[in-house]
């Protein structure tokens, strides 16, 4: 196994715990950062107190505040993926004859995906400034139980409007405040949800072609040698049929790295896949990442009601109007004039 494949290994295992810490950037509570918590303070009683300020202050730098780490990480992760695409799997199915549309498919796909990470990156996504306050207050209602009126943020000086909340990352209020996503160093808000979307997307569609077509460069390489019909000896002398796990290792021996990549990649596409999944059924609700895990703690109901004798808030979704119309807000966000009209 050469040092590629180990550095390979060891960013796949980087980007999985980076990953979990994405997921759960905008959850103050969240049992990742819980758990954690829970670490720091058994690790606390055997590591030095110099080393645990330096340690904290580093974590803090790089999870609660904005840096390029995590940007420059992506790329270099997008760069080791493509670089052992092309130069051995994309080679390799070439000589097969592997259609060449299917095979420039990922490249068409890392096009549009770096396209939708400029402008998820770039963009606006709603901060929201004394110049553009009165306007952005009127454009939702407040529903008394996640969003109250009156809740001034004491960092901007600022009443904060329905569905926006203050970022600490990016020290501002946004505007439909969805998360902050440390892969596009930008808040997720009204204005770059669509952006991001589409991003995600591109991302997880990446990762599913690439797995396609090395999967399907293997399983050639395995009709083609014609191993599913030989034999082995094993380790006691006996000759066994050719059975799967022994399929795997040979090949994994014989092509470690893209074996490694395939692993790594499908990995990826059923993570982001289910966060696909679960983006879409925000959007197809009208709700935020942060909506939807402070509803957790209101629990949910049809009808919105104040218990008169616990005061406990029972929260309704005012906000969804249809699913077309849900979807429609996310690449066409409201303003006052549109709410006007209705």
């Amino acid at each position: 196994m050469d040092f590629l494949t180990l550095f390979l290994i060891y960013l796949c295992f980087v980007l999985t715990t980076i990953a979990l810490l994405c997921v759960c950037s905008g959850r103050k509570e969240s049992y990742l950062a819980r758990s954690v918590s829970g670490a720091s303070q058994v690790l606390s009683f055997i590591i030095p107190t110099q080393l645990q300020r330096v340690t904290q202050r580093a974590l803090h730098r790089l999870f609660h505040t904005r840096s390029c780490l995590f940007v420059g990480l992506h790329v270099a992760l997008q760069a080791a993926v493509y670089g052992e695409y092309t130069w051995e799997v994309f080679v390799y199915c070439w000589e097969l004859q592997f259609h060449l549309l299917l095979l420039l498919l990922p490249y068409l796909l890392l096009a549009g995906n770096m396209g939708c990470f400029i402008l998820c990156s770039r963009a606006n996504p709603g901060i929201i400034t004394k110049s553009n306050h009165a306007s952005l207050v009127k454009i939702y209602a407040y529903d008394g139980v996640l969003f109250q009126k009156g809740i001034v943020c004491p960092t901007c000086n600022m009443e904060k409007p329905a569905r926006s909340k203050h970022c600490s990352f990016c020290s501002t209020c946004v505007h439909r405040f969805d998360h902050h996503c440390v892969w596009v160093n930008n808040c997720i808000g009204a204005f770059n949800a669509k952006y991001f979307f589409l991003y995600l997307f591109t991302l997880t569609a990446m990762a599913a072609t690439i797995a396609v077509i090395t999967a399907a460069f293997l399983i050639q390489v395995v009709l083609l040698s014609n191993m599913m019909y030989g034999s082995y000896i094993d380790d006691q002398g006996q000759e066994r049929a050719v059975e799967i796990l022994f399929l795997i290792q040979h090949l994994f021996l014989t092509f470690p790295r893209i074996v490694f990549m395939l692993g790594f990649v499908t990995l990826l596409t059923l993570v982001l896949g289910a966060y696909c999944c679960f983006s879409l059924y925000l959007a197809l609700t009208n709700q935020t990442s942060n909506e939807w895990y402070k509803s957790r703690r209101c629990g949910c109901s049809h009808h919105l009601t104040l218990q008169p004798h616990d005061r406990q808030d029972v929260y309704k979704n005012i906000y969804s109007r249809g699913v077309w119309m849900n979807l429609k807000e996310i690449f066409k966000p409201p303003t006052v004039l549109e709410r006007k009209k209705k």
